[in-house]
């Protein structure tokens, strides 16, 4: 047990310090620019975009740098402005669809997916959920609160003012992530070394069958599942390799990842942003199960029609 919270704890801080190293200059960078004249005119373009997904035009930051660069990437853009409860949530929900779009697109494309799919789906997601919960939640008005970051206060004046403002919320942003990153590598290396991510897939298995995919894939999934897609990557290209996995069940699998991967982790670090997380994992589940299976039954209703044709064709006139 030693040897597995010692291991834990070097992966957590190894991945709280990787982390850090965006988070922090990243939000440092986007306080600063928010107090020059540049940015409330790059916000004005946007903003007409930014209004139709019900967000205001500053929105538009942790959604670019969430998507070129990664999920804590525009978490550190989120904790850099005062946005609500709600918008937060929609920031979150798209957030948690359509990130780090360029890397987690090109692995899906090693494991012999189509990378423009992977991309055109989760954007597709993003802004569809952006527009329901837009349309649909009345509430979520009040100022979001980020755990140990407050919006309470006066407003920095002088430039020395504004730059220590930033580097104080860059330090508490990455305090409350370490907070959260560091259990959790805790809790899966404790998984890996004591076989219960095998025990998953053994588990896992039958239900593979609800969203159309065969056994074989299962290994696949709980990587995805549990460690995400980049960081599942080599596990999933080697369970290609050696389980035999299809082409359609690979798509089908990695169409139910990238709708909804790394669940506990991407789950998690929104917690520190006070929004109701619960209901964030129960969208991404539903969506990953229903766009799945809708994509299982057109693919076997086509296999089926090919079929079909095909014996037509060999059947003398």
């Amino acid at each position: 047990m030693g040897a597995t919270l010692k291991n834990g704890f070097k992966s957590g801080f190894s991945v709280t310090w990787a982390l850090s190293k965006i988070i922090f200059p990243i939000t440092v960078i986007v306080m600063i620019l928010r107090y020059t004249p540049l940015f409330p005119l790059f916000m004005s373009w946007l903003e007409p975009v930014m209004k139709f997904l019900g967000l205001p035009g500053e929105a538009a930051v942790p959604i670019v740098l969430g998507n070129l660069l990664n999920l804590y990437a525009g978490i550190g853009a989120i904790v850099s402005f005062d946005f609500t409860v709600k918008e937060v949530f929609i920031l979150a929900i798209m957030l948690s669809f359509s990130h780090n779009l360029i890397i987690e697109s090109a692995v899906a494309s090693k494991v012999g997916v189509n990378f423009w799919i992977i991309v055109s789906v989760r954007v597709f997601l993003a802004t569809i959920s952006a527009i329901v919960i837009s349309l649909f939640w009345q509430g979520g008005g009040e100022q979001a609160q980020y755990g140990l970051i407050s919006n309470e206060g006066p407003e920095p004046t002088g430039w020395v003012d504004i730059t220590l403002t930033a580097f104080q919320t860059a330090a508490l942003s990455i305090v409350q992530l370490a907070a959260i990153v560091i259990p959790l590598m805790v809790g899966i290396q404790w998984l890996r070394e004591n076989k219960w991510l095998d025990w998953m897939s053994n588990k896992i298995a039958p239900a593979t069958r609800l969203i159309g995919v065969q056994k074989n894939a299962s290994m696949t999934l709980v990587a995805g599942l549990t460690i995400g897609l980049a960081y599942g990557a080599g596990m999933m290209i080697q369970a290609v390799k050696e389980d035999g996995v299809s082409k359609k069940d690979m798509y089908l699998v990695l169409i139910f990842l990238v709708t909804c991967h790394a669940v506990v982790e991407d789950t998690l670090v929104f917690i520190p942003l006070g929004i109701p997380v619960w209901p964030l994992l129960l969208i991404r589940l539903t969506s990953a199960i229903v766009l799945t299976a809708l994509v299982a039954y057109i693919w076997n209703r086509l296999e089926k029609n090919k079929e079909v044709d095909t014996v037509r064709e060999d059947v003398p006139t």
